[in-house]
């Protein structure tokens, strides 16, 4: 560490989380919170012209999905890290968040106890994810099989994955078309794939199965192998 305070920048769309998360980091003596945003759009900007050492990004964001700005942090802005948060399942977000760039993962409900540790660690050039986590990873690059509990949501691609969140969210048909820039059709022909391979059998229950993962962060098939 230099004499020179880390510069952090929170990514949370909730203000009494992130007021919690600046407290808990402006505590520390060697890290200073240089700016808050609570979508992509803002906290690219921030990155821009802050320039911080590392991004805290929650990874469900204001009208925006926190997996597009770790991916543009990291394909754009090499002087910055991003340690990611979520209420979601890690065992599904992790891998991808770790292959869109992120240098970190941890679990919402540990933010308190585990996030500047996750700081200090990435900022020495580790990779921090829990130790359930770090042992999956080290199973599939090995290629080891068995590992036989994944979430049934692994099946599903990333663009398919915020779509199921955006419907989660309560966004019709037309607000996914507009704002992810598709037409209705192609966001049709998303659902469609996403109730094939969640076994769902029509627009009612992807929307329960989809609201019930975005408040609880589990989702629960109907089936013995989900």
């Amino acid at each position: 560490m230099t004499d020179t305070p880390l510069d952090i920048l929170i990514v949370e769309d909730h203000p009494i989380f992130r007021m919690g998360m600046r407290d808990m980091i402006d505590h520390e003596p060697d890290m200073r919170v240089c700016g808050e945003a609570e979508d992509v759009a803002t906290a690219l900007e921030l990155v821009r012209s802050c320039r911080p050492d590392l991004a805290v990004v929650d990874l469900s964001l204001k009208d925006s999905n926190g997996m597009d700005l770790v991916r543009s942090v990291s394909e754009d802005f090499d002087f910055c890290h991003t340690l990611v948060l979520s209420m979601h399942d890690e065992a599904l977000h992790a891998e991808r968040c770790l292959m869109a760039g992120a240098k970190g993962y941890i679990m919402k409900q540990e933010a308190s106890e585990s996030v500047v540790t996750a700081i200090r660690s990435i900022m020495e050039g580790q990779i921090h994810v829990s130790p359930r986590i770090m042992s999956h990873l080290l199973n599939v690059f090995r290629k080891q099989p068995g590992l036989t509990n994944a979430s049934p949501l692994a099946r599903i691609t990333d663009r398919e994955l915020e779509i199921f969140q955006m419907i989660g969210r309560g966004l019709s048909s037309k607000d996914i078309a507009m704002q992810l820039n598709i037409s209705i059709k192609t966001v049709g022909t998303y659902r469609e794939r996403i109730k094939e391979k969640l076994n769902l059998k029509n627009a009612s229950e992807l929307l329960r199965f989809a609201v019930i993962w975005v408040e609880t962060g589990e989702f629960r098939g109907k089936d013995a192998s989900l």
